[in-house]
């Protein structure tokens, strides 16, 4: 008899961790989904601004429509990049940074432009968008890292992978696109 009430004692332990451990990882992943839907928000948001910042900008400088062109493929392979994963989307984001800092260098040989209040609006409301993607990317990372982590730990580690978790990717821009973010100046 003690050692059925001890089995089932047991037995309902390894229940109650089992079930809390897979708690957490659901939560954890819920975690990890919402901060991915505000990278997504505000990128949608940076993409939306850049056609007005390309128009304006294709007013003053008309002769410069390689960049354009960089500028408008590099945002449509982002906007394309939407439903990829993390580390396929952030390097389409780094191509869009890449071509919108050949965007504002163009813009500063135009000192006409720079006085233009759509210009230094839309350019004021980029940079506070890039800021914005930059937060969210590292609420989003440290939640992939707790996730990861806690896949990779004890008890999880042991069934995690049998009710299906797997670990989620970070999202990384290039050490260069992230130092040089697309600068805006008015001089």
């Amino acid at each position: 008899m003690v050692e059925l009430i001890v089995g089932i004692v047991i037995v309902v332990l390894l229940a109650v961790v089992i079930i809390g451990a897979y708690n957490r990882l659901v939560t954890l992943r819920q975690r990890v989904s919402e901060a991915y839907s505000d990278i997504d928000v505000q990128l949608k948001r940076r993409h939306d601004l850049i056609p007005n910042l390309v128009e304006t900008v294709k007013g003053y400088a008309a002769h410069e429509r390689g960049v354009f062109d960089e500028v408008t493929q590099a945002r449509a392979n982002a906007i394309a990049a939407g439903s990829a994963a993390p580390a396929q989307r952030a390097q389409a984001e780094n191509m869009l940074t890449g071509a919108l800092r050949s965007l504002f260098a163009v813009a500063e040989a135009y000192p006409q432009l720079q006085a233009v209040q759509e210009f230094k609006d839309l350019s004021e409301n980029l940079t506070a968008t890039e800021d914005k993607i930059a937060f969210a990317r590292r609420f989003y990372n440290g939640s992939v890292r707790d996730y990861n982590t806690a896949l990779q730990t004890f008890p999880t580690v042991v069934f995690g992978s049998m009710f299906g978790f797997k670990p989620s990717e970070y999202f990384e821009v290039t050490e260069t696109a992230e130092r040089e973010v697309p600068q805006v100046k008015f001089t």
